[in-house]
């Protein structure tokens, strides 16, 4: 049986980065191996004051460990039904937005679309709707891919360790599953209905999918529920114990700000893009391997100027809806993007900036069986 990571006082963790003092902060800035102790100090206020040295620490360290490379790859969105009832969801049950699933000829329709425009990376999502779109459905349409694309990622419900291996052998590379909110306190508020609800379950799946043989793993927080330093922490915390438990495994981290979307949900904490910014910086410092994802829920303008100081990973192009990219009708989709522009656009402004976009990076023949 897989152990399982646990965060057991999340309000403690929001206690010791209050805590921390500017010499910590310091000391952070200045250690060879950062600990927890020490992200803890560069997620606190004291080091608000150090962003610009935190800001130049991430550049050398996204430079050093990533070159200029920038991935670029795309969402295709296979269904948004949904059992479970998230509050801040566009997705949710309770919404009344028109549902669809694709067909496996829809599928490919989507798909080829996003590879004529020149995209390598694919992530495929649903909404959490086993019995409309699981692994039966997920295994055909990966068939149906594999060979257009150089990798499929999954953000979809979480699985049992042998689908995930299921997955894997049909031709699935990586798993992103977000716990959302690491506060149990929270995260009970804000799932109201169905299996989502079980935390423990959830916070288990990467484990899970490690396990199964993926190649990479995906974590984040749903910034706008809970204190976002804390969440920064736990996001550390948990990397870290992956770390030492699947240690061929690539990780990343996503750090999705709430959206607008049906069902008018309010954030229930503002998170700034200078929040968003430390933030980041902070958890390139602590794992400077880790890949770091900005999506299209972020303006344009910022996603811009964070080019080269922390994220290797932007998405472009993006639309939020089964459907999407062959129709101009997005009423289903899961949330409004922040950056509309098209891949050309978001590589053109990489390029300016003297980094180099990559929408292909590796080969399947160099994965292992």
């Amino acid at each position: 049986m897989l152990a399982s990571f646990h965060i057991e006082n999340f309000s403690a963790l929001t206690d010791q980065i209050l805590a921390a003092t500017t010499a910590e902060v310091e000391t952070a800035l200045n250690s060879r191996v950062c600990t927890l102790d020490d992200l803890a100090a560069l997620l606190s206020p004291a080091a608000e004051k150090f962003l610009p040295m935190m800001a130049a620490r991430s550049r050398e360290l996204t430079a050093l460990r990533f070159g200029k490379t920038t991935q670029i790859f795309a969402p295709l969105y296979l269904s948004n039904f949904c059992i479970n009832r998230c509050a801040y969801c566009g997705f949710a049950a309770d919404n009344a937005i028109p549902r669809k699933k694709l067909t496996i000829n829809e599928v490919e329709r989507e798909a080829n679309i996003l590879k004529q425009r020149g995209f390598n990376h694919v992530l495929l999502v649903t909404g959490e709707a086993p019995a409309k779109a699981g692994v039966d459905y997920l295994e055909e349409v990966v068939l149906r891919l594999k060979n257009k694309f150089a990798a499929l990622s999954i953000e979809v419900q979480p699985m049992e360790q042998e689908e995930y291996a299921r997955l894997f052998r049909a031709g699935v590379t990586a798993v992103a599953v977000y716990q959302e909110t690491y506060d149990r306190r929270v995260y009970n508020q804000v799932h109201l209905a169905g299996k989502k609800c079980d935390y423990e379950y959830r916070i288990a799946t990467p484990a899970r999918a490690a396990a199964a043989g993926m190649r990479e793993i995906g974590i984040g927080s749903l910034l706008g529920l809970a204190d976002w330093r804390a969440e920064g922490l736990a996001l550390g915390s948990h990397l870290a114990w992956l770390r030492k438990r699947f240690w061929q495994t690539n990780f990343t981290v996503s750090f999705p700000r709430l959206r607008p979307a049906a069902g008018a949900f309010k954030p229930l904490i503002n998170v700034t893009e200078k929040n968003l910014s430390q933030l980041m910086f902070a958890l390139r410092i602590f794992d400077p391997d880790v890949g770091l994802i900005l999506s299209t829920r972020e303006e344009a303008r910022y996603r811009d100027g964070m080019l080269g100081l922390a994220p290797t990973r932007y998405s472009a192009g993006s639309c939020t809806d089964p459907g999407g990219y062959s129709s101009n009708d997005h009423t289903g989709e899961q949330f409004s993007v922040g950056d509309h522009r098209t891949i050309d656009e978001v590589c053109r402004v990489i390029v300016n900036k003297g980094l180099d976009p990559v929408c292909k990076d590796w080969d399947r023949e160099f994965q292992l069986n």
